[in-house]
């Protein structure tokens, strides 16, 4: 069961300093927190200055460390557990999603999720299963967990942009590719980026292309 029942993190924005229009999630990988992912806000705010930030920390703690969170333990090794483990930070993200939209006023339309490593897992799982879709998902580093149900849990179609490291050991490129291959075959707009000579991070380039991808996923 996880720890927490809500979620929250660190906010930036709009860097405009009116109203937001536009809401941007991003989602930290295990081990971290949502001050990981809040520092691509600067950037991001420049060319999105009516958006509104925020990167909540996972519901769980992280166990293997003194500090970080995660949103499912990195210890579980069998799918459907994996899977499980999923569902149920899943709702508790799902919960936050709603609320911030209705603390903004913000349309689903306007909403985009950024992830890192479990960060991108739990958004590929998310959004599709959202009722209203949303603007679109930029995920680096991470995987498609649940590939067999998307046929039958599938309700929305957000555009999705991955990237993904070349030389990453903690989650393979391969990754990526699976991901694309059954995206595609379910219906979905998918963009993909490999980065050579990186491993398990963002660079400037897939940084670049990701926010190319969310200007126009939200119309900027």
């Amino acid at each position: 069961m996880s720890e927490l029942s809500v979620l929250d993190g660190p906010r930036y924005g709009p860097a405009g300093g009116g109203v937001p229009t536009q809401l941007i999630i991003l989602l930290h990988g295990v081990g971290a927190d949502g001050r990981d992912l809040i520092e691509m806000a600067p950037h991001l705010g420049q060319i999105f200055p009516n958006a509104a930030f925020v990167a909540p920390n996972a519901p769980n703690r992280y166990e293997q460390g003194l500090s970080g969170y995660q949103w499912i333990s990195s210890g579980i090794r069998v799918e459907a557990e994996v899977v499980d483990a999923i569902k149920e930070s899943a709702d508790i993200l799902n919960a936050f999603i709603d609320q911030e939209l209705q603390n903004a006023g913000i349309g689903p339309e306007k909403l985009a999720l950024i992830g890192f490593s479990q960060g991108t897992m739990m958004s590929l799982y998310v959004a599709p299963r959202r009722a209203q879709p949303i603007a679109g998902v930029l995920g680096y580093s991470g995987r498609l967990v649940g590939a067999d149900l998307l046929t039958t849990e599938t309700v929305s179609r957000p555009p999705i942009f991955l990237a993904h490291g070349v030389m990453d050991a903690v989650v393979p490129v391969e990754s990526m590719d699976t991901a694309e291959k059954i995206l595609s075959e379910n219906g979905f707009s998918v963009q993909t980026l490999r980065c050579p000579n990186l491993g398990h991070s963002i660079d400037e380039d897939g940084l670049v292309q990701g926010t190319q991808f969310l200007r126009t996923a939200l119309g900027v």
